[in-house]
């Protein structure tokens, strides 16, 4: 069983991100809406306003016809400045008859492309937008496993010929602090008792003579060192104890050491730290080795 994160673990995730992201939007827009519609006239008052305002005629009797002339006379002039302050809103020069003195005329904040309100609004909404896109980004950065270089992918960790003479030589396993693994051989005469316990992604590197043990202790995470003496990992945390591969000897730990599965190339020699395969069982002997010395802990 590996304890690696898996896209299946990371797809309710990026589910849940993606809607929070859009029901957000969607209630800040509507907002926005609902405040710009504030104000405007409704399609029935403007088409009343431009059948009023294209001199649609009712009947008047000569009394009125001077003060139906006043008020035609008054609806051009209002046609005429708000047309000058459409036009000066957009950036358009007014220019003036001859002789015309020129005065200040208010313009109308409704007039404007986008008023005070609808600009406070929509910068309201793009820095939201942002600061919750780059918080998604981020997160999904985080939750989302390297695939590649530096632990959590393969490393190689030298050829097959140097980390077995140097195991010889030492009397120690090799650490290799990239991988934060453990590499000490493993017998070939154990293989037969290993295939009816270990995953088979582990019998390869077994095959080749090695494993890989992450120095992590699978009862409370301690980094777990190698015992000269009695030549078992000792955990100097809660004194749980393993042999030379790894399976548990004593203590509280609930299994064996985790471990990674090992590629050798030709002699190259590569740990994949992307799947940790949990320990195994405890009970589990395949190598038979005793205690070899005084314990450390």
């Amino acid at each position: 069983m590996t304890l690696a994160l898996s896209l299946s673990t990371l797809l309710p995730i990026l589910i849940g991100v993606f809607l929070v992201l859009a029901a957000a939007t969607v209630f800040l827009l509507g907002g926005s809406r609902r405040r710009s519609d504030t104000g405007r006239l409704s399609r029935e008052t403007r088409q009343r306003d431009a059948s009023a305002d294209t001199g649609d005629t009712v009947e008047t009797d000569a009394a009125d016809s001077e003060a139906a002339g006043t008020n035609v006379e008054v609806a051009a002039t209002a046609r005429a400045r708000a047309d000058e302050a459409r036009r000066a809103a957009s950036g358009e020069i007014v220019t003036k008859p001859a002789g015309t003195v020129a005065t200040y005329e208010p313009i109308d904040e409704e007039a404007l492309g986008v008023t005070r309100r609808q600009f406070f609004n929509r910068s309201t909404l793009m820095l939201v937008g942002l600061a919750t896109a780059a918080f998604g980004a981020s997160l999904i950065g985080f939750l989302w496993p390297s695939s590649a270089g530096g632990f959590g992918g393969k490393i190689r960790v030298g050829s097959l010929d140097d980390i077995l003479g140097q195991i010889e030589e030492k009397k120690a396993p090799v650490y290799n602090p990239e991988a934060r693994t453990f590499l000490n051989p493993y017998p070939a005469d154990a293989l037969p008792a290993a295939e009816k316990v270990y995953d088979p992604a582990l019998l390869p590197g077994m095959e080749a003579g090695l494993v890989a043990l992450w120095q992590k202790c699978p009862h409370l995470g301690c980094r777990v060192p190698w015992c000269e003496t009695s030549q078992w990992f000792e955990c100097p945390c809660h004194g749980s104890k393993y042999n030379r591969v790894g399976e548990k000897k004593g203590g509280p730990a609930p299994r064996g050491m985790d471990r990674f599965p090992i590629e050798v190339t030709g002699s190259d020699v590569t740990v994949n730290t992307g799947i940790v395969i949990q320990g195994p069982p405890i009970g589990t002997d395949t190598t038979e080795q005793g205690q070899e010395g005084p314990s450390c802990v």
